[in-house]
């Protein structure tokens, strides 16, 4: 049984029930909760977390969460947090999509790590994966007890019903799956491509504006949490919980989706790429590509983040004197890129919709050569307009360590260094 639509806001204070008179009045465990139903409270921080920062929700249910059979190892070796199986390469890396599945997959078994830092033992870091699907989790559900799921579909809508709702996003829209949050996903138009990240750290939250002001960047009233949902089903299903970088299977004997009324901070949330407010110059130089930031997960050095997630939408760009595209440098985070839609106005060819690169810190990097000819030629009387775009990045504090699968894969590009190799010597000092 669904409650259709969804509430918006960012980190606000929901209350949401699909029957009524679900949600006790004055109290959150009350001696007996309406409905014959299982008060259980979700905490996502410490309980003396400060009140800005305490998230955490009351879930009203047909049954407790504990209610499963015993845990044993579940195999899925490609999708895992073995980040130091190989020493770490300085060298550009990049990668065409991810094949789509030979053998039916669904989302769990569709997972494909590529890298990552850090360890859901120390609580920071991120793993960094991308997903090939082609089959609905069918009689399966799934938790991430590591780690926050940020979800970024390229190809094919995801239905991602979860425990307080039902999720519907798209190419250009994002997912995000707070820890512990049991969850199965569904694929409406068959084969499914995208892009995960495993926040192992504080919880993503909007930036500060500082200079920019009140408005601007992602605005909180366009992000979306779902009404409450609930399945009241029985059978034998299997629920799958990643631990400490491992999977693990149960059996359970219903579907845990079985919320019919909660309240609180801690859900589940989409937002759509799309509504981003861009800022930029419009006298000349760049600013910085933290104005392009949507979602930052902090860490314990103010202004630093642990996993900052940042996007390169449709935009003008029309600063003078100016190489317009993203400059040459090298950058003391880390950077895993991919490409939602369109083309990336870096680079001219070989970044594609489903592909992925990653440049380490300090690490060279910025447009091939095609795209510098054209850059320095430009008549900058005109504005560029980038249209039909979104590309993304993942950006870490930490170095992001590819795990051995990404590095041997079939589909890495290892002749991608080559695209620099067209930069010839211009330096012509007078005489």
């Amino acid at each position: 049984m669904q409650s259709n639509g969804y509430m918006t806001g960012f980190g606000n204070e929901f209350a949401s029930e699909a029957l009524a008179d679900t949600l006790p009045v004055g109290r959150n465990s009350p001696q007996r909760v309406a409905h014959g139903l299982y008060a259980e409270q979700l905490s996502g921080t410490a309980f003396t977390a400060p009140r800005g920062h305490n998230f955490r929700s009351w879930l009203y249910r047909i049954r407790p969460a504990a209610v499963h059979g015993a845990f044993t190892p579940f195999a899925q070796p490609r999708f895992h947090n073995d980040f130091d199986e190989t020493p770490v390469t300085p060298e550009q890396l990049r990668w065409s999509p991810l094949p789509l599945p030979q053998a039916p997959a669904d989302f769990v078994e569709g997972m494909f790590t590529m890298a990552g830092n850090g360890s859901p033992a120390a609580q920071v870091g991120v793993g960094i994966h991308l997903y090939a699907a082609d089959r609905d989790m069918r009689g399966r559900y799934f938790y991430d007890a590591d780690a926050e799921l940020l979800i970024v579909p390229q190809q094919g809508r995801l239905r991602i019903a979860t425990e307080l709702g039902v999720l519907e996003v798209e190419p250009q829209q994002i997912a995000v799956i707070p820890r512990g949050v049991r969850f199965r996903v569904e694929l409406p138009d068959g084969p499914s491509r995208g892009y995960v990240c495993e926040n192992f750290g504080a919880l993503l939250r909007l930036p500060d504006l500082g200079p920019i002001g009140a408005n601007g960047l992602a605005n909180p009233r366009d992000f979306e949490t779902p009404c409450a949902a609930y399945e009241d089903i029985e059978g034998d299903f299997e629920l799958i919980a990643k631990f400490q970088g491992r999977l693990w299977r149960a059996d359970i004997g219903h579907s845990p989706l079985d919320v019919v009324g909660w309240h609180g901070n801690y859900a589940p949330y989409r937002y759509d790429l799309r509504r981003f407010n861009t800022i930029g110059s419009i006298s000349y130089d760049h600013p910085d590509p933290s104005i392009f930031l949507v979602l930052t997960s902090p860490s314990d050095t103010p202004g630093v983040g642990n996993m900052d997630f940042v996007i390169f939408p449709p935009r003008w760009l029309v600063a003078q004197d100016t190489f317009r595209p993203p400059w040459f440098h090298r950058n003391i985070a880390s950077e895993f890129m991919g490409l939602i839609h369109g083309a990336y106005d870096a680079k001219a060819e070989g970044f594609v919709p489903g592909g992925a690169s990653l440049h380490n810190c300090m690490t060279g990097h910025g447009p091939d050569a095609a795209t510098f000819e054209k850059a320095s030629s430009a008549d900058l009387s005109k504005p560029d307009v980038i249209v039909d775009s979104m590309a993304f990045m993942f950006e870490t504090r930490a170095v992001i360590r590819p795990v051995r699968q990404a590095l041997e894969a079939a589909h890495r590009q290892r002749d991608y260094t080559g695209c620099w190799a067209g930069l010839e010597k211009r330096f012509s000092p007078p005489r």
